[in-house]
Parts: C-alpha cells; structure tokens; sequence
C-alpha cells in the first residue's frame, strides 16, 4: 500500500487528534499541526509536527516550505474556535478572529497545497464545519457564518478542481464530546439527538478515514454531517 501523505491543522486536541491518531492507525503519513507542538505525544514513527498559526500570514509563509518538502495528497482543515455571544454583546474583535480562524485560515491553507495536487492530479480537501452552518445556533452568529463560508468555499472549490481528480467536501459534526464543548452538553440536548446520544472523536474520525481514501471517489462538493440525527434536511 501506498503511505500516503496527510496535513492535519490544529491536530493536537479534540476531534482533530481523534482524526489524527485514526490516520496514524491506517497507516497514512501524517503532518499535525498546532501553535505549540510541544503538545503532541511524538511517539508514532509516522507522525510529524509543526508550530504553525493559521492566522498569521507569516506563519503561513514559513510554512509554505515545510509543505513543500512533505508534498501532501490530503488536506484537513481543522483548525478552529468559538468566541459565544448574544448578537447585540458580541464586539468586534470576536466576530473577526472567528472568522479569521475558521473561514479565512482554510483559504490560506489550500493555497499552500493545491497546486502539488494539481500536479499528482489526486488529492483529497477535507474542510471541518458544523451543524451550526447550516441549522445556526443562539450565541453563535460568529461561528456559524464561518462554518456556512466553509461549506460554501467548499462547493465552489469541488467545481473547479473535481476535473483534476481533486475532491473537496466538508464533515459537519454536531455535539462531540470533546474539551471545547465540556460543560455545554446536558440531558436536555441528548434527549433531542434520535441516537440518545453525544457522538464521539471516533464517530467524525472514521467519516475522514472514509472520506480520504479511494472509496470515496465519486463524492465531492458535499457536507457530510455526523449528528446523530439531531439537524435533517
């Protein structure tokens, strides 16, 4: 089998290092990526870290030749955070690094990889959002501006790279137990969900494993949630 190569942004906690550790486990090369690599358990002989700051454009250029050298077939996307506010309370600076960091980093990032993708003529972009791009959620006119830029991004990227054997699709997960939504998720929310239940790392990670390999072939342009049923079109 073929290692092939994956970058995973903020892949040091949460869901991006369940998506990690998963790669890991089939065998793909991974690049995780987060502000402080320090934070990576650097056991796995497959694994390579890098500092990077997807808000800081020299941050990104410095990484631009890291790229290079590791030539990436897959892109995770999944750098991201949460500044919650009642609309009429949220300033400024919160509505923009929201932004920033989870619309306006997937941008930067796709730049540093597209063009090898283009040359191998494969490639997989993976961009994570949210069921609050789509559903909205109180306090969070930020975040799901930026996760519905997400998957509008990737639609329109899907269309302009899919003739290039490029598939782009996005994976909106609903409530995950993770650090970020410690103290948010309570009965109430679990009796909405049909499954009766909070998803897992594990429930996004294995949708990636999916989406990244040749299976996965003739879906692109899409949203994939993993909600356990709690928002259906």
């Amino acid at each position: 089998m073929e290692h092939k190569k994956v970058i995973v942004t903020g892949g040091n906690r949460g869901i991006g290092k369940g998506i990690v550790l998963s790669l890991l486990d089939q065998g793909y090369l991974v690049l995780a990526t987060s502000r402080d690599s320090k934070k990576f358990d650097m056991s796995h002989q497959n694994l390579e870290v890098a500092n990077l700051d997807v808000c800081d454009q020299a941050s990104i250029d410095d990484f631009q030749q890291i790229v290079n050298d590791f030539d990436p077939d897959i892109l995770i996307n999944n750098a991201g955070i949460t500044k919650d506010n009642l609309f009429l309370r949220m300033n400024e600076d919160d509505w923009a690094e929201v932004i920033d960091t989870n619309l306006n980093s997937v941008f930067r990032m796709t730049k540093l990889v597209v063009r090898g993708m283009l040359k191998k003529k494969w490639g997989r972009i993976i961009n994570i959002s949210s069921i609050s791009g789509s559903m909205g959620n109180p306090g969070q006119t930020n975040y799901s501006a930026s996760k519905a830029g997400v998957e509008a991004f990737s639609r329109s990227l899907a269309k302009e790279l899919g003739s290039r054997n490029i598939t782009v699709n996005s994976v909106a997960p609903g409530f995950i137990q993770t650090d970020m939504t410690q103290g948010l998720i309570d009965e109430e929310i679990t009796k909405k969900i049909p499954l009766q239940r909070v998803g897992s790392v594990e429930d996004v990670a294995s949708l990636i494993n999916f989406l990244v390999s040749e299976e996965s072939n003739y879906i692109t342009g899409q949203t994939l949630v993993v909600d356990g049923g709690l928002f259906m079109k």
